[in-house]
C-alpha cells in the first residue's frame, strides 16, 4: 500500500472543492432555483470543478487545474454570456464572486506548481 503524501497545494484544492460544493448549493440559498439558466450553469460548473479539485487532492497534474481556471472564469463570465446579469441578480454576484475565487485559487496553484525553485549562488 503506497502511503498518501500531502502536497502544500492541497489546501488549495480543498478550498476549491468547497467553494465548488458551495455553488451548487448557491440557487437554493439565494433563491434563483426557477432561473434555469443560472441555475443549470452553476450546477454543472460547480460539479466539473468538484471533480476537477477531487482528482487534484488524489493525484495532482495540470489538467486538472486548468480545468479550474477555466471554469472558475466562465462562471465569472456567464452572467453576462447567458444573459441572466439584468434579472438575476443574486445568481451574477455569487458567479462573480466564487468564478472569480475558483479561478484565482487555480491560478495560484499553477504558478506553485511550475515556478523555479530558487537558485543557490556560490
Amino acid at each position: 500500500m503506497r502511503e498518501q503524501t500531502w502536497r502544500q497545494e492541497t489546501i488549495i484544492d480543498f478550498i476549491k472543492l468547497a467553494l465548488a460544493a458551495f455553488l451548487i448549493l448557491t440557487p437554493w440559498v439565494f433563491g434563483f432555483t426557477s432561473a434555469a439558466a443560472a441555475s443549470r450553469n452553476v450546477w454543472v460548473s460547480g460539479a466539473v470543478i468538484g471533480l476537477a479539485s477531487l482528482a487534484a487532492i488524489i493525484a495532482l497534474a495540470d489538467w486538472e487545474e486548468w480545468i479550474s481556471l477555466a471554469f472558475g472564469l466562465w462562471v465569472a463570465i456567464s452572467p453576462w454570456v447567458l444573459g441572466f446579469h439584468a434579472t438575476v441578480i443574486s445568481a451574477m454576484r455569487v458567479d462573480l464572486a466564487i468564478g472569480f475565487a475558483v479561478a484565482l485559487f487555480a491560478a495560484a496553484e499553477l504558478w506553485m506548481m511550475h515556478r523555479s525553485p530558487p537558485q543557490v549562488t556560490a
